[in-house]
């Protein structure tokens, strides 16, 4: 069973240039962990600032020790300075899928 996290934070608009390099730090760190399927972050074109999160992991237990990770502890330090908010995070367990 995959573990499925979407979700979304919000950023200001005039930090997105500093913040897209902490971004890519992160998100490359992370699609290296063991048990990472997806990892990704991307603004929403509508509304500037609005980070839209999606990520799938083999296991829960995957997804846990990621959240313990050095580079996780470094980037929650970064994005509470950059001034996020809005931050909304769902897990769900899913099945394996199916191709539209």
């Amino acid at each position: 069973m995959a573990i499925v996290v979407v979700g979304q934070f919000r950023l200001p608009a005039e930090r997105m240039e500093e913040a897209r390099p902490m971004m890519r730090k992160v998100m490359e760190a992370t699609r290296a962990e063991a048990g990472c399927i997806e990892y990704n972050y991307a603004e929403d074109v509508l509304d500037p600032g609005l980070i839209r999160v999606s990520e799938v992991w083999e296991t829960r237990a995957q997804l846990t020790a990621h959240l313990k990770t050095p580079h996780m502890a470094v980037w929650g330090e970064e994005r509470a300075g950059l001034g996020l908010t809005g931050r909304n995070i769902t897990v769900f367990e899913a099945d394996a899928g199916t191709t539209l």
